[in-house]
């Protein structure tokens, strides 16, 4: 078979086989009369050979040593194709990504299209600083993707750029609660509780929902975090959880707070405290952790608290037992001065300050003056 034909039928052109030739990969078994290449079916079978070696990604060298080297084993070659295709798809993802993300900027010029690349590469920089600079330009006019701010949020470890970019985050376009979402599926522990501390700094209903399913996370740390967030959403349902992190200590002081703004109406008061009491009552709840239901039955309003709290005066455990009845004192006091508030002239009340709707102040102020300072 002439080299014409063999090209035809093997879908090598007639220039790479005689440039087989030329490295001795293919050697024609004989010539015509007229001195042309004559090929056999051994040669044929030769070609297909070298092409399906080519396919896998060798040189023509290492096939040559494949084909002709009997001593040349495959395993640690085909252990070096795998690992440079490895690096090949991952370059060549790398740049699907920068160039989807570009897309997503919707760049009205070159310039434009400039800025986006030289913020993703910031993104990515080994500098601190510059990672921070790239997080707070995204209120800028040219904003960094979203997807490129969530990746960022989830692999960043330094508190100060973390914080910056949950900022970002929170002002970039729909879509960051559903991303962010996906994160607390990783297997990296570290990933997830970035992803739900994002997903809590997040406004809006989307992340509230996302936040409502954390709750039924396998990681303890996932599930404190949406709870966290949704009690200062005022969300009843983060309730149980908030309080199973009282019972264990984790974050308890923080789970109290939140609880205390869940109770924001008499029927939602009752029901805490009736949870906090039902785990007090459980045969199975520690000492330590008694006293610190106990402590946040302080932050509660209402008679089911107040009862509570005065059963527990009487309590068989001695700390918690006091603390009970130190929190009654308080609770009596309170309510007293409250009392002598609404008693008082109107004259009064206003030459002092304590006028209607002036209540205990968080930062251990008066009304109309300023707080107290330690």
């Amino acid at each position: 078979m002439l080299i014409g034909e063999v090209a035809r039928r093997s879908g090598v052109s007639a220039r790479m086989l005689r440039h087989y030739e030329s490295l001795g990969l293919l050697r024609p078994s004989g010539r015509t009369g007229s001195g042309y290449r004559e090929y056999a079916g051994a040669d044929i079978r030769r070609i297909f050979q070298i092409e399906s070696l080519r396919s896998l990604g060798l040189s023509l060298r290492e096939i040559g040593r494949a084909l002709d080297e009997p001593g040349f084993a495959p395993a640690a070659l085909v252990g070096d194709l795998i690992r440079q295709t490895r690096e090949r798809v991952a370059a060549e993802t790398e740049l699907l990504t920068r160039l989807q993300r570009i897309d997503a900027a919707e760049p009205d010029g070159w310039e434009d299209v400039l800025q986006v690349v030289a913020l993703l590469q910031a993104l990515t920089s080994k500098s601190a600083e510059a990672r921070q600079r790239a997080a707070l330009s995204s209120g800028e006019e040219s904003a960094v993707p979203v997807e490129a701010l969530v990746e960022a949020v989830l692999t960043e470890e330094d508190p100060l750029v973390a914080g910056a970019l949950r900022w970002a985050l929170a002002r970039s376009a729909d879509g960051a609660p559903a991303l962010l979402a996906q994160g607390l599926a990783a297997t990296s522990a570290a990933v997830r509780e970035r992803a739900v501390r994002a997903l809590a700094e997040l406004p809006g209903d989307g992340a509230t929902g996302a936040l409502r399913d954390a709750l039924a996370h396998p990681d303890a740390v996932v599930r404190g975090h949406a709870a966290l967030a949704l009690g200062t959403r005022g969300v009843a349902e983060a309730a149980p959880t908030l309080i199973g992190m009282i019972v264990a200590g984790r974050n308890d002081t923080d789970a109290a707070d939140a609880l205390s703004v869940l109770a924001h109406d008499a029927a939602a008061a009752d029901r805490i405290a009736g949870g906090l009491v039902d785990r007090l009552a459980d045969g199975g709840t520690g000492a330590p952790a008694r006293g610190r239901l106990t402590q946040a039955l302080a932050g509660i309003p209402g008679e089911r608290a107040s009862k509570a709290l005065e059963e527990l005066s009487r309590d068989g455990d001695r700390a918690v037992a006091l603390t009970a009845s130190y929190l009654l004192r308080l609770r009596d006091t309170e309510s007293a001065a409250t009392t002598a508030v609404g008693r008082a002239d109107p004259g009064e009340r206003r030459a002092t300050g304590r006028g209607e709707g002036c209540g205990r102040r968080l930062d251990g102020g008066g009304c109309g003056g300023a707080p107290r300072r330690g």
